[in-house]
């Protein structure tokens, strides 16, 4: 039989890394149920429940919030493609990787991005905003990232935009790794664009970006002398498809049986509730980073702004970071992350993110560790780690 002819089969692994994460049977249901045209009168309905079920999950009444046919990466450059016109001021905070991303993305839409920098690890400082903002009185956008993907670090995504908006600037935030895993207010925080994707603690295939967009930032949408540089990303243009009632202007194809995905996930996500899914990923990280401390092993990230869902964790020295990943994966089936960027070499990246976040997880990784780092992390060969994490739990 040629490899034509060969049909594939996915090993089954438990995905502990940046995402994507598990996906959770009732989703993996859902998405196999039988396809529809997108114009359909039954897939227009469902189009409603889900941007109805967004508007819960990112706290908002935003009228524009629905799934971009694309992954997160896309929903970024959504977001800053249609706010920025060639010659706008925008200042960008970067933290890590993704806010490097934004400030490449508002230079290749013609503005002029100005960064704010802070080191790799730690959350964006508000101070260094406000001085940014003084010094740049013509800045219309601000850009930040609320869980930085490739640190760990979780910002104060409130402060920020009420620095920035007493700027009279926009203000768009990455909010990919924090839906669904940690406290996102995108109305009581007035955030103006947000995006996030569907991989993350959503537990949804990979492929979509929710997005929402503030009145504030749908009138700069609409008021914009230069068309944005893409078409497919143009709002103005999705507006009409995704927008209310049953008459929906073609677009483009949307992915229907991801989005069947999608709403199954929401659906369970309201089932468990937003505070509920908050407090589950806070626990289940508390554990875990009690197991890795008890090994020897520490976390990028001061306590206080840890990402619950996304564990950092310093190598010990000497390690060989991919075959020691390797040896997780066919040993155990299990999936970290290594670091990206700065980072690289130097971190794993331990996810706890949405149907992936259980007691089960956290056990299987920190036995997994104890047995292929011992030797290499101080506290590593003699079960310490799980004890740890068992101890945690039974004080919680």
């Amino acid at each position: 039989m040629s490899e034509l002819d060969t049909a594939f089969e996915a090993p089954l692994r438990v995905l502990m890394g940046p995402g994507p994460s598990d996906i959770h049977p009732r989703v993996l249901a859902a998405m196999a149920k039988p396809t529809v045209g997108h114009l359909d009168p039954a897939f227009v309905g469902l189009m409603d429940q889900v941007k109805g079920q967004l508007q819960y999950a990112m706290r908002t009444s935003n009228a524009l919030t629905f799934p971009l046919s694309a992954p997160g990466s896309a929903g970024m450059e959504a977001c800053l493609v249609n706010l920025v016109e060639p010659g706008d001021t925008v200042v960008v905070c970067r933290n890590g990787v993704f806010g490097g991303r934004m400030h490449a993305i508002v230079e290749r839409a013609g503005g002029k991005a100005v960064a704010v920098d802070d080191p790799w690890g730690e959350p964006v400082d508000p101070n260094k905003l406000e001085e940014a903002l003084r010094a740049n009185p013509d800045a219309r956008v601000v850009a930040f990232v609320h869980a930085e993907t490739s640190t760990g670090a979780l910002s104060d995504a409130q402060e920020l935009a009420r620095i920035a908006h007493a700027h009279d600037c926009l203000v768009v935030v990455d909010a990919v790794t924090s839906l669904g895993g940690v406290p996102l207010e995108v109305d009581a925080w007035e955030l103006d664009a947000v995006y996030s994707g569907s991989q993350k603690c959503l537990s949804c295939a990979p492929g979509l970006s929710p997005l929402s967009f503030s009145e504030r930032a749908v009138e700069r949408v609409r008021a914009r002398k230069v068309p944005v540089q893409s078409w497919f990303l143009d709002l103005s243009l999705v507006m009409g498809y995704w927008g209310s009632g049953a008459k929906r202007a073609y677009h483009h194809t949307a992915p229907v049986n991801a989005i069947y995905g999608l709403h199954e996930a929401l659906r369970m996500l309201a089932e468990e509730g937003l505070e509920a899914a908050w407090a589950r990923h806070r626990r289940h990280h508390e554990a875990l980073a009690a197991g890795l401390e008890a090994m020897g092993l520490a976390l990028r990230v001061a306590a206080a702004h840890r990402l619950p869902q996304l564990n950092v964790v310093s190598l010990p020295a000497g390690l060989d970071d991919g075959a020691t990943r390797r040896r997780l994966l066919d040993e155990y089936g299990l999936e970290v992350g290594g670091g990206l960027g700065d980072l690289a070499g130097q971190v794993w990246r331990i996810g706890l993110m949405g149907a992936a976040c259980t007691k089960t997880n956290v056990m299987l990784c920190l036995a997994a560790l104890d047995e292929v780092l011992a030797g290499a992390a101080e506290g590593a060969g003699a079960g310490r780690g799980v004890a740890a994490a068992a101890a945690a739990y039974a004080n919680a």
